[in-house]
């Protein structure tokens, strides 16, 4: 081995245990080039260097080899970095009440393809999570990309560490299901090689708007989404989900909101849950919910085409307040530094984003003294993009072993 060679491979050894952090940098855009990867991880600039190349011969990034000064700046040109878009991928997938999706999703986010189902999901988890992992497997075959992992959101809590889904109200699988189990098993006998990993679909979608949307930099993020059904909560802290001590804290969607308000199916009624989700806004406007596409989408298209209209602007007022007091009672709570809204609930807050500000905080005690930040999810597919940031996350660890 030759002087540089033996040089270069100093330098990595040096610079090993960099390996994931600076692979999580460049992930979520934190490291576009090599310079403010050096600084980012407080490393020589050889070392840096040499930490990026182990990443692009993993076929994980790129670098630019010919790079360029930005505009009126001055000293040495710095490499730009950025994901391959030829790499591995992972299988992410989400059930939701009206059906399924499966995507292939690569470093960064980004998702390289999906085939969405919109159809009744089935009594039997086995049975809708073979079609799931069956219809991943086709994107995979299609695409000839090397799949080094799965993930799946499910509109449930999920019981920690057994992976149970422990009440999902709005699909009918049974109490208790061992969703991360059969989940895993389909994904085994498929022939998809890397673990198979399971969440609440809102934790994900918090997960994925903190490093890769409308999260980036909050400490303390919270995040409220009403999908195809329901309402669901999540909280960030410092860059990791807070999930309770048995993965079931922020079931934010049992706030009463209406003490005589609809029945909701925990048992109590004008929860948030059943208050601000899909259906509530189609019946509060006065429309009937059709078979055709999901509840999700008529809501968005009626808020979006026919928001002149004074039943849905009613509707929409109606359950704009509703939010605003379910998030006043948990900023009191929980003192987050912002608050990110998905599904319908971005909608509803681009249709009149003053209303629900004033709400919070007048309803909220710090926010009086200064206000919360408030913003619409900056990612469609949140949840399926926080599937895959599980899938990616042993990568993410320790590249070198997770690619061994």
């Amino acid at each position: 081995m030759n002087g540089k060679a033996t040089s270069n491979r100093t330098k990595l050894e040096r610079g090993r245990g960099a390996l994931g952090p600076a692979l999580e940098l460049v992930h979520t855009g934190r490291a576009p080039t090599r310079a403010v990867l050096t600084a980012e991880l407080g490393v020589t600039r050889a070392t840096a260097g040499a930490v990026a190349a182990e990443l692009e011969a993993l076929g994980l990034i790129r670098v630019d080899s010919r790079p360029a000064a930005a505009a009126g700046s001055q000293g040495r040109p710095s490499h730009r970095l950025s994901i391959d878009e030829a790499g591995p991928v992972v299988l992410a997938a989400q059930v939701h009440g009206d059906g399924f999706r499966a995507a292939l999703v690569g470093l960064g986010g980004r998702t390289v393809a999906t085939a969405p189902t919109c159809a009744p999901v089935a009594a039997d988890p086995a049975q809708v999570l073979g079609e799931v992992v069956a219809a991943g497997a086709a994107l995979l075959r299609r695409s000839g990309r090397r799949c080094v992992g799965a993930g799946l959101a499910v509109p449930s809590a999920l019981a920690e560490p057994e992976g149970t889904a422990l009440n999902p109200l709005h699909i009918a699988w049974p109490a208790g299901s061992p969703v991360r189990d059969v989940f895993a098993e389909r994904v085994r006998d498929a022939g998809i090689t890397g673990p198979a990993f399971t969440g609440n679909d809102v934790n994900l979608a918090a997960l994925a708007e903190h490093r890769h949307g409308a999260g980036r930099g909050a400490r303390h993020l919270l995040c409220v989404a009403t999908g195809h059904r329901g309402v669901g909560g999540a909280l960030v802290l410092d860059g990791r989900l807070h999930t309770g001590s048995s993965g079931l804290a922020l079931e934010v969607g049992h706030i009463t909101v209406s003490p005589e308000g609809r029945p909701c199916h925990c048992g109590s009624r004008g929860c948030l849950d059943v208050e601000t989700d899909p259906l509530a806004f189609l019946l509060s406007a006065g429309r009937e919910p059709g078979p055709e596409v999901s509840l999700l989408q008529q809501s968005r298209e009626l808020l979006r085409s026919e928001y002149d209209d004074p039943a849905v602007r009613r509707a929409g007022a109606e359950l704009v307040d509703r939010l605003g007091q379910g998030l006043a009672g948990l900023v009191n709570i929980l003192n987050p530094d912002r608050i990110i809204l998905g599904g319908l609930h971005r909608e509803l807050f681009a249709a009149d984003p003053e209303r629900l500000r004033a709400v919070v905080a007048d309803r909220s005690l710090w926010g009086r003294s200064g206000g919360v930040p408030i913003l619409g999810c900056a990612l469609d597919h949140n949840s399926l993009v926080g599937a895959a940031e599980l899938a990616w996350q042993p990568v993410l660890d320790d590249p070198l072993t997770a690619l061994a």
